[in-house]
């Protein structure tokens, strides 16, 4: 009971310090002032809750400073992040809160689209002050590489590890945890600063570009036009934007062995063969979909290849998980401009997901990769000789790996869960009287962490509705388990009176 006590304090601990750490995200905003002092009056948004997160953690820090520094107990590293997400969402409410536009619920909301990169907003980001569409980008870069990851730069010990893998992460690419953290940080960076640069000759604003570098890298979404990526009728802003997304959504282990000239483990890996092999099949049956239908698409022509980069575009934004569109779902009345067909491809993409070990959410294509592989090879295990034994493999980072019981064991479970609330939050959407195929696009968008919508999300939403989304958004972005964990591990520690 006591190293169960202690396991507490000492989540207490660690979490001081993370308020502390919160506390100064909320004041990097300020620097914007230098660029448009004309928004000082809203400084004070920023100034209060984050000297106030700053002098609260400090307190918790000494009131637990000298607890016992051993290891947690089991699954309360899940309990850790699970409060971790909860209270940085909560705090970063509070300068929309203060701004005075918004209701708590649609404050709580914007943070969690933030942190979870998703990239829903109730906001009219046209009329935003700079300061906080910033702010918005900040949550998006934490959120994307994660809360434990900004720490584990610094950290190296078994707890920072533990922690980071509490987290749903598992791709380690050196063998020191902080190093790993800092190689990521760094391909972070330059692919920002990158896709940047290369906007910004395309003619976007200075703001505009690393703004939505940002939320491509990240796999967020946020934008600073109403119209999305649509205000800008680029095609060459959309290619750039396409090629942060890929690099968003795929694994930072395969980044490493491209940078390191390891091609063969590039090409060679069931991730990327899946993402790219299921574009090429998907995208150009899309566009043959909007040719047949292409009455709401508003660009300059109804051609197949105007279709063709509509198709691509919004589908490889649907499986990257990044919510950005260079169209409207709906019109002003309400209504679909595309075809039905066309947005159940896009609800199976945001199931889908990215790469493992990126900032993309959804199932993730290394699980969709195993059930594929496990029902392959138990239908060839069936029609062979039973006397043989075989080892399955699949391709990762190139190399023939096992695929063992457990793993495929795991993997379907995480898959059956995921649906299970998936049909259960679209169900719970459609009872507030929406089509339930809108439902299950908006709810599909909001577990995966993409932020695409058909119109159920507004700064008009119904309250409950917000926070069945909210709960999507949090689930998908832990990767349920996780808060499945803790939430066992606390209600068995309430039983026991053991907390």
């Amino acid at each position: 009971m006591k190293n169960v006590k202690n396991g507490y304090k000492l989540i207490a601990y660690y979490l001081s310090l993370f308020i502390i750490f919160i506390g100064f995200i909320l004041l990097l905003p300020l620097f914007m002032l230098i660029f448009y002092p004309n928004e000082l009056p809203y400084a004070y948004c920023f100034v209060i809750p984050g000297i106030g997160s700053i002098i609260v953690g400090f307190i918790l820090f000494f009131i637990f400073k000298n607890c016992e520094k051993k290891n947690l107990e089991r699954h309360q590293d899940a309990v850790f992040v699970v409060f971790l997400w909860l209270i940085a969402i909560l705090i970063s409410a509070f300068p929309f809160l203060l701004k005075g536009d918004n209701t708590f619920t649609q404050c709580i909301f914007e943070a969690c689209s933030g942190f979870s990169t998703t990239g829903f907003t109730i906001l009219d980001v046209e009329m935003t002050p700079y300061i906080f569409l910033f702010f918005r980008d900040l949550m998006l870069f934490v959120g994307g590489v994660g809360l434990i990851l900004i720490v584990t730069c610094a950290i190296s010990d078994r707890f920072g590890l533990r922690l980071y893998n509490a987290e749903g992460h598992n791709d380690r690419l050196l063998p020191n945890i902080a190093k790993s953290a800092r190689i990521i940080f760094l391909f972070y960076f330059i692919f920002i600063l990158v896709g940047a640069g290369a906007l910004m000759l395309c003619k976007v604003e200075p703001f505009d570009a690393f703004s939505h570098a940002i939320a491509a890298v990240s796999t967020g979404g946020f934008s600073t036009k109403n119209d999305c990526i649509a205000y800008f009728n680029n095609i060459w802003v959309e290619i750039i934007l396409c090629v942060l997304m890929i690099l968003g959504a795929t694994s930072f282990v395969i980044h490493l062995s491209f940078f390191k000239g390891k091609f063969k483990n590039v090409f060679f890996d069931a991730e990327v063969r899946f993402f790219f092999f299921a574009l090429l099949l998907v995208v150009p049956l899309g566009a043959l979909l909007l040719l047949n239908s292409c009455n709401g698409i508003h660009l300059n022509d109804s051609s197949y290849l105007t279709c063709l980069r509509v198709s691509g575009f919004n589908l490889i934004s649907a499986l990257t998980t990044t919510g950005f569109s260079n169209v409207s779902f709906v019109d002003a009345l309400g209504n679909h401009t595309l075809p039905y067909a066309f947005y159940a491809i896009i609800i199976l993409f945001m199931l889908i997901g990215g790469c493992n070990g990126s900032t993309s959410g959804g199932i993730k294509i290394y699980r969709v990769v195993v059930a594929i592989k496990s029902m392959w090879y138990s239908i060839k295990d069936k029609m062979s000789n039973k006397r043989l034994v075989k080892t399955h493999f699949y391709l990762r980072n190139g190399q023939h790996v096992e695929l063992e019981q457990n793993e495929i064991n795991s993997v379907l479970a995480f898959i059956l869960v995921y649906l299970v609330i998936f049909f259960f939050g679209s169900f719970l959407i459609s009872l507030f009287g929406f089509d339930f195929g809108d439902s299950a696009f908006e709810f599909a968008s909001a577990l995966g962490g993409v932020g695409l919508s058909v119109g159920i999300v507004s700064a008009q939403s119904n309250p409950i509705v917000l926070w069945i989304i909210m709960f999507g958004m949090y689930f998908g972005r832990l990767e349920i388990f996780i808060i499945l964990k803790a939430f066992l591990r606390m209600i068995n520690d309430i039983r026991r009176k053991e907390y």
